[in-house]
């Protein structure tokens, strides 16, 4: 361990004399509304029990001109991962489920899943695989399930998401099990409906009863109400002249987004705040305890946080392994270089990202609404935000 925080250190400090002219989180975040890279956000800056930094910059909608605030309300898509794998994991803990479970064993429509083993334009050739897809496979993203989501666009307003599943194993594999990574939304969505069948509960209902009530989670949801949608910061682009940003929709979400009728999308459905998240990112590094109340166990959340990948490519950076539905720095390069090994977090797709550093005790959120990134995880704006966050730490107090 004391190797780990030394080497943590060193990495911490080389990065600061690598951007020592680094500008505050907010002028860094200004500086990208000013260009026209964004919007607007909300940054938020967590360390060893105290926020030291949230800032909200630029506009929540460029057209009403109206200003982006602290409560703006923002689709965190696949940060939503995480939370649907704590709620395995919490099941787990129940001894409901293991994570070494057979996804048929709680699914019977996945019994008898064959394997392509050989595609051509005239055939496609199928095998049995070598062993069936367990649960820690979805979590892993190695489970090699079809990639593309039945539940993306108008589809979700005609299937739920027993439905959705079911055409997951009607599917064949795309790959045997394990041996590779592959990210997948299909996989995350079927832990979506095995939490539905293991806990008696619907999926959206579980989350709200076991995770955002009793921690305080009032603005997360899948489907904003009237009054928060009036908060919702919009979604936008770059300009074909690539000299601006217009409007652009939620792909897998289709408005309007208060309609229940649409299937709660485990995979990247949820709609949130930064103080929101916080609060759920607290009690995580709280080892799942949070207000004198325990959520998860201790030993889930190290198994959640800790690499389950081995040497596979990983990640969207390099440098990057895979926990169960978090993401995890193996060792720190590049954008993630002022982060510690074994930060822990997730991005999602219009470039929010959320990281928890457990050497330093440090939660890093940001929340931005711009689609055309070509890889959120390794954005511009992560880079200033973190850059800027680092030097913040580094100033004697």
């Amino acid at each position: 361990m004391k190797l780990i925080h030394l080497t943590a250190c060193l990495l911490f400090s080389l990065s600061l004399s690598l951007h020592a002219e680094v500008k505050s989180i907010r002028e860094s975040m200004e500086a990208l509304v000013k260009d026209g890279s964004l919007s607007g956000s909300v940054t938020l800056l967590w360390h060893d029990g105290k926020v030291v930094s949230e800032e909200a910059v630029g506009l929540q909608d460029l057209e009403t001109k109206t200003p982006m605030s602290k409560d703006s309300l923002f689709w965190i898509a696949s940060m939503t991962k995480p939370i649907t794998a704590l709620a395995v994991m919490m099941l787990q803990d129940e001894g409901k489920l293991s994570i070494d479970d057979p996804v048929m064993k709680h699914l019977p429509e996945f019994k008898g899943q064959m394997l392509i083993k050989e595609k051509t334009a005239e055939q496609t050739v199928l095998v049995k695989p070598a062993r069936p897809v367990t649960i820690k496979d979805l979590l892993t993203h190695t489970s090699g399930l079809v990639g593309n989501s039945p539940l993306d666009g108008d589809a979700l307003d005609v299937l739920n998401l027993k439905e959705a599943v079911i055409t997951y194993a009607l599917s064949p594999l795309q790959f045997e099990p394990g041996s590779k990574w592959s990210y997948c939304n299909p996989g995350i969505n079927t832990l979506g409906r095995i939490v539905e069948v293991v806990s008696g509960e619907e999926y959206a209902k579980f989350l709200e009863k076991r995770l955002f009530k009793p921690l305080g989670m009032r603005e997360t949801t899948f489907w904003p109400s009237k009054k928060q949608l009036a908060r919702l910061a919009t979604s936008y682009k770059p300009t074909a002249d690539g000299k601006g940003l217009e409007p652009t929709t939620i792909r897998y979400l289709t408005p309007p987004f208060s309609n229940k009728k649409r299937a709660p999308l485990a995979a990247g459905g949820l709609f949130s705040t930064a103080e929101d998240l916080l609060k759920l990112y607290v009690m995580v590094l709280n080892g799942g305890e949070a207000d004198g109340k325990r959520y998860i166990s201790e030993k889930s959340l190290q198994l959640m946080t800790a690499n389950q990948t081995g040497d596979l490519k990983a990640g969207f950076t390099d440098g990057m392994g895979m926990g169960l539905g978090f993401q995890v720095v193996r060792e720190p390069v590049g954008v993630t270089a002022m982060l510690s090994p074994g930060t822990f977090g997730h991005g999602g797709a219009h470039g929010t990202q959320g990281w928890i550093d457990p050497v330093k005790k440090t939660i890093h959120i940001m929340l931005i609404q711009r689609a055309g990134l070509k890889n959120g995880d390794a954005s511009p704006m992560r880079q200033a935000f973190q850059d800027a966050a680092a030097a913040v730490l580094s100033k004697p107090e």
